[in-house]
């Protein structure tokens, strides 16, 4: 199985034909996956892809659970469903299902603030830590989430950037903890409940620290390790998506995140009647020509741009077969009509 985590090609050796299969079959035999994260620039299709990967592998999973991760929700749309920050079931599935939360504290979360602020009784201690609020509700979320015993997660991430920051945490804080650490904690304490009036003591405090920190790194461990999880970038055959796809690859690399597949979407297959078509496929192929050099030791899938909205169950359905049979660019594929 392929566990690439750089875009730069193998050098030398014959490659299987199978080897890197353009599908994400490998994603569906890796029964060890746990977390799948999927991600790209916004507007590739990154919600799209996300249910559709989990339709997929409700069909060889006991239990599917898809999040969104990203503000601007878009499972409820996608489904045709309205999901909340508790897991619900997919309209027509057994072991499928959805929710929608906000990972880092903001107007829209003030309950996870509300957490943390009674775990410490005064936002000054916690404050002082590097990245402490986002990672606390990260914690939450995680806890949540592992509670759950789902046999895989698949997470719908908000745009790049928003993502790496998300993925980054762990590592952050567990540096930043550390640091935090070594200093005088009794009297950093002292001071503080001093003037804030706290009733824990420093023992008490350091205590939730350490608690935070073993779960953090506990998460760290699980996303660096190449069997447990995974991210899969979504992307379109343009310049700008390209470019970010890369940078977004090079990032994960940093934070030792494994990548195995790419999903390229909204490809045009021309129609032979259609200038507009054929010039469009014209200037995507000199960047799908581009990911056939980069990214040769990726599992690449390719998605096709159809002429209907892909929403509801059966829409995402029919849509997610491709990612496990790639497009030949002759079949017509039908949608139904309308879902709601």
């Amino acid at each position: 199985m392929s566990t690439s985590t750089t875009s730069t090609a193998a050098p030398g050796g014959d490659i299987g034909i199978d080897e890197y299969a353009p599908s994400i079959q490998n994603l569906l035999d890796q029964q060890s996956l746990k977390w799948i994260f999927v991600g790209g620039k916004g507007g590739v299709g990154k919600t799209t892809t996300s249910c559709s990967l989990a339709i997929q592998l409700a069909k060889v999973r006991d239990s599917v659970l898809l999040i969104s991760t990203d503000p601007a929700h878009n499972l409820s749309d996608a489904f045709g469903q309205k999901f909340t920050k508790h897991p619900s079931l997919v309209n027509g599935f057994k072991n499928l299902h959805c929710m929608e939360i906000d990972p880092t504290p903001d107007q829209d979360a003030p309950e996870f603030m509300d957490k943390q602020k009674d775990m410490f009784n005064f936002s000054e201690i916690a404050m002082s830590i590097p990245g402490i609020d986002e990672a606390m509700s990260f914690s939450e979320v995680m806890k949540l989430v592992q509670s759950m015993e789902f046999s895989v997660i698949v997470f719908d991430t908000a745009p790049t950037g928003h993502t790496l920051r998300l993925l980054s945490i762990p590592s952050l804080l567990d540096k930043g903890i550390a640091k935090f650490m070594d200093g005088n904690l009794s009297g950093i304490f002292s001071t503080i409940g001093n003037v804030v009036g706290t009733t824990q003591t420093p023992d008490q405090i350091q205590n939730r620290i350490t608690s935070l920190k073993k779960t953090i790194e506990e998460v760290n461990v699980q996303f660096k390790n190449p069997d447990m999880t995974t991210f899969v970038p979504v992307c379109i055959p343009e310049f700008l998506s390209l470019y970010e796809t890369e940078r977004l690859i090079q990032q994960l690399t940093k934070l030792d995140m494994d990548v195995q597949n790419i999903i390229v979407n909204q490809i045009v297959y021309p129609e032979i009647d259609c200038g507009l078509c054929l010039a469009r496929r014209k200037m995507q192929q000199k960047y799908l020509d581009q990911m056939a050099d980069l990214y040769m030791d990726f599992h690449v899938t390719k998605m096709p741009l159809l002429k209907a909205e892909i929403r509801g169950v059966p829409s995402l359905s029919i849509f997610s077969e491709l990612l496990v049979k790639p497009y030949d660019g002759k079949t017509q594929i039908v949608l139904p009509s309308q879902d709601h």
